[in-house]
């Protein structure tokens, strides 16, 4: 069978959870339209938003979105494209990015691997990935975004001297998210101590799932990962 284009890096996670409410299906239909990154607009990015803007960063799964509203609000000069599939989520986050007022976020809420393979090379200064599903069962590791074919979709879309952060607090997804870049060798893990793992970003301002997470005793780690040149990817990659 052919493999089809449109399905590789594929999103396999659920659309929906608990039935939308009212509030819910509102916001999707009155203000998702107008927040929407349409893949139509992908050449030209910077100018999806209604002002200048002097760089663009993107976050893949924002959930809720306590942290991409947060990140926006901290540097209005940069567009932010916000990545979430989960209807539930995505409908909580345009209610509290609609009461907002902030103006450089766009959303896009199908599979992020269709948007980094549209985006311009080099175009983006930073890409975050938070929490991410595990897939805890081994047949399932191949699901997981953290994998060759989207390690070479964000080399491609990270400029050199970009970054690519990661955050999880399961100790097997770091690992292999670790080994997978390593091995990838477009990024370098920026770490220099342990604290640079074990504390939190600058200005992060947590989510919900984390302080779940806290709570029932699991440890958050967060990953920064610089993309390199090309050359330097080159070298520091083990052969295959």
């Amino acid at each position: 069978m052919t493999e089809d284009p449109e399905r590789r890096g594929a999103f396999y996670g659920r659309r929906i959870g608990k039935t939308l409410r009212g509030l819910q299906q509102d916001a999707l239909a009155r203000l998702l339209p107008a927040r929407r990154f349409d893949l139509a607009e992908a050449a030209a990015p910077q100018d999806l938003f209604p002002h200048p803007v002097d760089g663009l960063w993107l976050e893949i799964g924002f959930g809720c979105g306590e942290h991409l509203l947060s990140h926006a609000a901290a540097r209005p000069n940069i567009g932010f494209i916000g990545v979430e599939p989960f209807l539930n989520g995505l409908a909580r986050m345009l209610v509290d990015l609609d009461a907002s007022g902030l103006s450089n976020i766009r959303l896009f809420d199908q599979d992020a691997a269709l948007l980094l393979d549209r985006l311009p090379q080099g175009c983006l200064d930073g890409a975050d990935l938070f929490y991410p599903d595990p897939w805890p069962k081994k047949r399932h590791w191949k699901r997981r975004f953290v994998r060759p074919d989207n390690l070479d979709r964000l080399a491609r879309a990270i400029r050199p001297g970009g970054t690519f952060r990661f955050a999880s607090d399961v100790p097997h997804y770091v690992g292999w998210t670790l080994a997978q870049v390593r091995t990838h060798g477009a990024f370098r893990w920026t770490a220099t101590r342990a604290d640079d793992w074990r504390q939190p970003f600058p200005g992060w301002p947590g989510t919900r799932y984390e302080a779940k997470a806290v709570a029932e005793g699991r440890i958050p780690t967060y990953l920064t990962f610089e993309r390199v040149q090309a050359e330097a990817a080159s070298a520091a990659s083990p052969s295959r």
